[in-house]
């Protein structure tokens, strides 16, 4: 019996200090069907709103875009990518070719609910949870606020708020978080460094 609780035990302790405190929830089956096809069309998405930011956009834009997409995805832990962020917003795609915004202010937590990411500047404020995958990126699900008032909205509170997408962790100090927005009429890009 003894053996039996220690054989059980052992998994979660090692989880625990690894510190893997990310909500681990049937992503992308919470999602609503709108939001799930958006996935199944991601890499599409994603592909053809960098081909029209590319061909049309301003080259300062152009240079952020591509700084933000800089490497691939590494594995880290939990602990490794809560803390507060520098956090820039690059939106392009659909009707819009692209749009670099300056420096906001973000943070990550790491509490019950797993890993959480709020924007805590700027008229556009995403907020969501970090859902883990098995592999090094992160799902992600969310919604936006609008305008320096309001407060943080749950996803699918408001489904045309919501963002969902894939948290690329490239290095310790540098994270980017690929979102379809809109519906998925249009991508972006929030690029964190610390």
């Amino acid at each position: 019996m003894l053996l039996r609780f220690a054989l059980l035990a052992a998994p979660l302790a090692l989880a625990l200090a690894a510190g893997t405190a990310r909500a681990d929830g049937p992503f992308p089956n919470n999602l609503n069907a709108a939001d799930r096809q958006g996935l199944e069309n991601f890499d599409t998405l994603r592909a053809q709103a960098i081909e029209i930011a590319r061909a049309k956009g301003d080259a300062a834009d152009l240079r952020q875009m591509e700084r933000a997409l800089e490497g691939g995805a590494t594995n880290l832990p939990a602990s490794t990518l809560a803390g507060n962020w520098r956090c820039r917003s690059i939106q392009f795609g659909g009707s819009l070719a692209i749009v670099a915004y300056g420096e906001f202010r973000c943070r990550i937590t790491d509490g019950p609910e797993g890993l959480r990411l709020e924007k805590l500047t700027g008229s556009q404020r995403t907020s969501g949870t970090f859902y883990d995958l098995g592999e090094a990126r992160l799902g992600y699900a969310g919604a936006e606020a609008w305008g320096d008032g309001e407060r943080p909205y749950r996803y699918d509170q408001d489904p045309e708020r919501n963002q969902v997408g894939y948290l690329v962790p490239v290095s310790a100090n540098h994270l980017r978080l690929e979102l379809l927005t809109w519906r998925g009429t249009s991508f972006a890009i929030l690029d964190l460094r610390r």
